[in-house]
């Protein structure tokens, strides 16, 4: 911290560089304001009995004797869940942070949130637009068709790796920018296109034009289903539903079984597996 203007030092004959001063209170946008913040916070929502864990160290858990509340941090904004505990997490807060209630979560990280009496709609429509607008896509004609179908001819195959003497894109082209921006896309509430990213992100190292054709591919898609999105119903009964579309010996290239998408809980994927193969799994692309 350098003396700032204003400031009497005790000699104004020496270089006011050769001063310091000493920080009293953690100033807003400092490297260090984000830590500090997060280790005051913790430190209090740990005092009152929230619990996290390192692989969700933002996630604070509170049980009670109605239920449980659940406090997601991001930076300064949180988000509380749990409605019957909502008060009480609000009186410890407001007790010892200066802080605003905005109501029910509209917008998260991306995430467009619409609350329903039946639930609660997840969506991306503003994010799809602001990606297909960096991208110059905003105006391209929509689509119902995610990619090409793919051919069990290796010399016909869209998605085969770049061939000899075939011209690979430089770096004028955003092909890493674009393929990030749709992993995004497929790790959040999109996972219809996660088969066709993971294809088009394995020659994110020498992309051609054709595979740049399938990235066009999939943002008209996107922006011919920018408002699908997933719903979570009120109440829903905790059973077990999965499904694992997959395909035996399919990649023409190498004939490795691929996984085209799936969605099953974790802790059951295991069992879910060995009642599928009797002998060991083949390989799997992730």
């Amino acid at each position: 911290m350098k003396v700032p203007d204003g400031i009497n030092i005790p000699n104004p004959k020496i270089n006011r560089n050769m001063y310091c001063v000493k920080l009293q209170k953690l100033l807003y946008g400092l490297k260090q304001s984000g830590r500090m913040w997060y280790n005051r916070l913790s430190e209090l929502l740990q005092l009152k009995g929230y619990t996290n864990n390192d692989d969700c160290p933002c996630v604070f858990i509170k049980k009670s004797s109605t239920g449980f509340c659940i406090i997601s941090v991001y930076v300064s904004d949180l988000i509380i869940g749990n409605e019957p505990d909502i008060n009480e997490a609000h009186h410890h807060l407001k007790t010892e942070f200066e802080m605003k209630d905005l109501d029910q979560t509209k917008i998260c990280l991306g995430l467009q949130l619409e609350h329903l009496h039946s639930g609660i709609f997840i969506y991306q429509v503003a994010y799809v637009q602001k990606v297909l607008e960096k991208f110059n896509m905003d105006k391209s004609y929509p689509t119902k068709t995610l990619m090409v179908v793919r051919s069990i001819d290796i010399k016909k195959d869209h998605f085969r790796p770049p061939d000899e003497g075939e011209e690979v894109l430089g770096s004028q082209v955003p092909y890493l920018s674009v393929v990030g921006a749709l992993m995004y896309f497929a790790n959040s509430i999109r996972s219809d296109i996660a088969f066709a990213v993971n294809l088009l992100a394995r020659h994110s190292a020498k992309p051609t034009k054709r595979h740049w054709v399938g990235v066009k591919i999939v943002l008209r898609y996107l922006n011919g289903t920018r408002d699908l999105g997933l719903f979570y119903t009120k109440n829903q009964d905790p059973i077990l539903l999965g499904y694992i579309n997959a395909g035996y010996l399919s990649d023409p290239h190498n004939g490795i079984s691929v996984l085209f998408s799936c969605k099953v809980e974790q802790q059951y994927l295991g069992i879910l597996q060995s009642r599928l193969w009797c002998q060991p799994p083949p390989t799997i692309l992730k």
